[in-house]
This record gives C-alpha cells, sequence and structure tokens, in this order.
C-alpha cells in the first residue's frame, strides 16, 4: 500500500501546523511549502481541502493564514486518510462504495468494498469472480487502516522540539 504524495503533503502540514513555536499564530502556505520544499501550487490544494473538511481554519486578508482547528489530540490519522485519499482500489477488483442517488462514497466505516462481479460480465481479469487474493489484499488493506486508526496528530508530534528544529530553525 502507498499513500499518494496529496496524503503526505496534508499530514506534513497538520505536523507543521501543531508543532509551529506559537500555535495560536497564523501560518502560510509559502512558508510550509518553503519549509518541505513542496510545490505550492499543489499544496494549496491540499490546505483548501483540508478546511473543508473541518481540520484547520483559514482566516482571509492581509494578516490572513490558516492554523489547526483542533488540537492535535483530537486529530485521527486514519479517519483523515479515509477522507483523503483518492481511492484505495490496491486491485480492479476493489472499488469503492458509491450511493446510486448522489453518486457520492458512502461511509461504511472500511474505506473499500469488493465488487461482486457477475461470472457472465467481462472484466480485466478473468478470474476476478473466483478469485481469493482479493480477499487477502482487502484484509491487508483493512489491516492498514486500523493501524492509522489508532494515532492522533498528537501521537506523531511527541518530538515536537526536534520536528521544530527541522522545520523552523533555518527561519530563525
Amino acid at each position: 500500500m502507498r499513500l499518494t504524495n496529496y496524503s503526505d503533503y496534508a499530514l506534513r502540514s497538520l505536523i507543521y501546523l501543531a508543532v509551529k513555536p506559537e500555535p495560536e499564530t497564523l501560518a502560510n502556505i509559502s512558508d510550509i511549502a518553503s519549509s518541505y520544499n513542496i510545490s505550492k501550487s499543489h499544496l494549496t490544494k491540499i490546505i483548501h481541502q483540508l478546511g473543508q473538511l473541518g481540520y484547520i481554519e483559514s482566516v482571509r486578508g492581509k494578516n490572513g493564514g490558516i492554523r489547526l482547528a483542533y488540537a492535535p489530540k483530537d486529530i485521527n490519522l486514519g479517519v483523515l486518510i479515509k477522507q483523503i485519499e483518492p481511492d484505495f482500489d490496491l486491485v480492479e477488483c476493489f472499488a469503492t462504495p458509491v450511493s446510486s442517488d448522489d453518486r457520492k462514497p458512502r461511509s461504511t466505516g472500511l474505506p473499500i468494498t469488493l465488487i461482486n462481479e457477475d461470472v457472465n460480465k467481462t472484466v480485466g481479469c478473468v478470474i476476478t469472480p473466483v478469485c481469493q487474493l482479493k480477499g487477502v489484499f482487502f484484509e491487508a488493506l483493512t489491516a492498514f487502516i486500523t493501524v492509522l486508526e489508532k494515532y492522533t496528530l498528537a501521537d506523531i508530534i511527541k518530538n515536537e522540539d526536534e520536528l521544530s528544529q527541522f522545520l523552523f530553525s533555518q527561519k530563525m
């Protein structure tokens, strides 16, 4: 399983906001992008989504910026990843469940379900209807998400002083 750069940058942004020297003060996207040497334009999309999901607060205007909307202990990594990863389709026989009425992903507690292929239907893999491997992948992916759900942002910033040195020392 490999997470997208999008998820990686989202987590890094939250780490940055959680360990900045004065948590109440606003940060800006340029500073985060510069600290991690990542694309500001890509990061802007990520910050926007984190704001829409309620993880960060945005303040507009000349002195505007962003900050965490919740305490780090209240930001669950598994929940976050399930919200921002575009899909968990490890193999073609995985699919994100979709509600037929509004075409939005359903909340099932798990990030994916398995497609029950019609035996007579043409699929990319000829053994999909009888394959046992998809069950193994499903179990592995479920375990991956379950582990992430055991941790919060607070758990991964316990070395806050060290993180701050790497992120902010060149600016001081």
